[in-house]
């Protein structure tokens, strides 16, 4: 692996992301009339990890011929032979010929699978967990001394689940050893075996006490790949997690990576270390939140799984969290949705009525041929209602996990440590958030853009001033792994192709009764148009502006209700124009929804013509209204 910098010679990229069923390549080039970095072509070809291939390159090259074939530029050497380990890439740009760089991301073969085990659930286990989810990984269950679990069961839950690598904790730097190295002997008597590959041993990073080192490396430096890192909470006071997340990162190309078919070729073709797709997409969203100094909170919506990311300032600091809803899902984990939203939940944003049993079976119908799209109106409606519920819970489980550090200052007794009543106040605070960005096939990819825009609206519950955006094509994993590379290619390439703008949300925080005078707005568009009403409580009102345009805009909000400012004080702001154009959103945070079900109809059906997301659903004749 040749790396490079981001110096001016790159001009040509090519991007893959290598995903569990679709390898997805792109191109970046420099456009010389414009002066930047552009996203100019795309292709894609089924993954080939799994029989009858067993060979990840095939998928890569495949979608790279489609690349050569709408671009045409040759990429691939014809001479070189592509089962060497060398890449057989044409290297060294020109006109209509080469690369100066390739790239990529993977989540293939399941992705990255751990186990994290920490002494105290609430603190360096939640700790331990934080660093997994941010390296790019699924959790697949988080040990603990106090997790109410005896040892036989802890050992009988490691064999079972056979993780991709564990990431043990315990302890600050300088307290009592005794509990971090039980964990340690708790995993030696387990002797647990990789996922992937039999003639090697399973990485375990130690990130806790470094008191207890030398005791922990006694007892698992011979039955593991053992790596020591620094203590990912060195006091109470603060977490540590960078080293923890590179040491994943790193175990996670050396060892998991090297044992999934054709890997061992592709980590020699690229440019810069192939990471896990969702530590990518953190990355990006890193990158943006950091440069553009902003508030940001991106979510990405699978069919097994949903990943929420938040970059937030916290007191002068970048705070970063990830987390995944393992069993929220659009295909596969469909049902599950379901199952945890009620049946009650996903109605409430349906403006007509349907049978529970039906509802079910087309649910069960979607997890068995998951590559299904809607083909009526009402399907649809049906399938971006349950994407607002697996929306609205995978928030929730973030703001859960996205907190403040736990046991700090407080008087605490060693009962209370051991205690999993433990808590945190949430970092998510929506009043400061500046960026809400979608991702995922059912917000990037619904038929109207002002659908993806009243989802989000619907799900996250914005706060006084948000800009909303989703994602044009799946491509902030690529654009993640090339901010390593070139963060200016990334930057711009992020602004002008990935991010499509759907425009700016203006929701005030309180509550009342529906018809109650809520705020007074006005808006003074660029063209010198001037719109000023009174708005009451419980409506959406929708204002076009393009996008690149700004609005001024004034708000006087009644007593009751928060802006941004203070209950009742006036805010005045820009407004950001996109597709969609300026929503106002009067429902209430938190959102109001009438409970019977005859106003509850009448209430969606109107904020669905507020916002014009569907044709008129009241002529609605079940299986003939095609999506439009």
């Amino acid at each position: 692996m040749e790396k490079v910098n981001g110096d001016e010679t790159i001009k040509v990229i090519v991007a893959t992301d290598c995903g569990s069923t679709t390898t997805k390549a792109i191109l970046i080039e420099y456009v010389e009339s414009e002066g930047c970095y552009r996203q100019t072509f795309r292709g894609e070809a089924p993954t080939t990890v799994e029989a009858p291939f067993e060979d990840v390159t095939k998928g890569v090259l495949n979608s790279i011929q489609e690349l050569e074939e709408l671009s045409g530029r040759n990429i691939i050497d014809p001479s070189k032979d592509t089962d060497l380990v060398k890449a057989p890439f044409i290297f060294g740009s020109n006109s209509g010929k080469g690369v100066d760089a390739y790239i990529s991301t993977s989540s293939a073969g399941g992705g990255l699978q751990m186990m994290v085990a920490g002494v105290v659930l609430t603190m360096t286990g939640e700790s331990a967990q934080r660093a997994a989810l941010g390296a790019g990984a699924i959790v697949m269950d988080v040990l603990a001394s106090n997790d109410k679990r005896l040892p036989h069961e802890r050992i009988d839950r490691i064999r079972k689940l056979r993780p991709d690598m564990i990431l043990l904790s315990g302890g600050i730097d300088g307290g009592t050893v005794s509990h971090v190295v039980e964990m340690s002997e708790l995993l030696a008597s387990a002797d647990p075996k990789p996922r992937l590959g039999h003639s090697y041993q399973l990485p375990v990073i130690y990130a806790g006490n470094k008191d207890a080192r030398d005791k922990v490396t006694g007892v698992l430096g011979e039955k593991t790949a053992l790596t020591v890192t620094e203590n990912i909470r060195p006091t109470l006071e603060r977490e540590n997690l960078f080293p923890a997340r590179q040491k994943i990162q790193d175990l996670f190309e050396e060892h998991v990576m090297a044992q999934a078919p054709g890997y061992d070729k592709l980590l020699k073709w690229v440019n810069a270390p192939v990471m896990p797709t969702p530590a990518a997409m953190g990355l990006i969203i890193q990158t943006i939140a950091k440069r553009q100094d902003m508030n940001v909170i991106g979510v990405d919506i699978g069919g097994a799984t949903t990943d929420v990311f938040s970059d937030f300032k916290v007191e002068d600091q970048r705070v970063f969290n990830r987390s995944v809803s393992a069993n929220l899902g659009m295909s596969y984990s469909v049902s599950n949705v379901m199952a945890e939203a009620e049946f009650e939940n996903v109605m409430r944003w349906i403006p007509f009525d349907m049978e529970e049993e039906d509802l079910r079976n087309r649910i069960k119908n979607k997890m068995i041929r998951p590559t299904t799209i809607p083909q009526m109106l009402e399907e649809l409606v049906f399938e971006h209602a349950l994407a607002r519920e697996a929306l609205r819970m995978a928030f929730d489980q973030h703001k859960s996990l996205a907190v403040g550090l736990k046991g700090v200052q407080q008087e605490r007794s060693i009962s209370d440590a051991f205690s999993q009543d433990a808590s945190g106040d949430t970092l998510i605070r929506m009043l400061s958030l500046d960026l809400l960005v979608g991702s995922g096939g059912v917000v990037s990819h619904a038929p109207r853009r002002n659908q993806s825009m009243l989802m989000l609206l619907d799900a996250f519950q914005p706060e006084a001033f948000t800009v909303l955006a989703v994602d044009s094509i799946f491509m902030m994993p690529h654009l993640g792994v090339l901010s390593t590379v070139h963060e200016r290619a990334a930057q711009e390439v992020f602004n002008r192709d990935c991010m499509i703008y759907l425009g700016s949300a203006i929701c005030p925080v309180g509550e009342a009764r529906p018809g109650d005078k809520c705020i007074t707005y006005k808006i003074t568009f660029p063209d010198g148009r001037i719109e000023e009403a009174e708005m009451p409580f419980g409506e959406l009102k929708l204002f076009p502006l393009p996008v690149g345009e700004e609005a001024d805009v004034e708000i006087h909000p009644s007593r009751h209700f928060d802006v941004g400012q203070g209950k009742g004080r006036m805010v005045r702001e820009k407004a950001h124009g996109g597709v969609v154009g300026i929503v106002l959103d009067t429902r209430g945070r938190p959102l109001a929804i009438p409970k019977d079900r005859k106003s509850q109809m009448e209430a969606i059906l109107k904020w669905i013509r507020a916002m014009d997301a569907y044709p008129d659903l009241s002529n609605i004749q079940r299986g003939h209204i095609e999506v439009q």
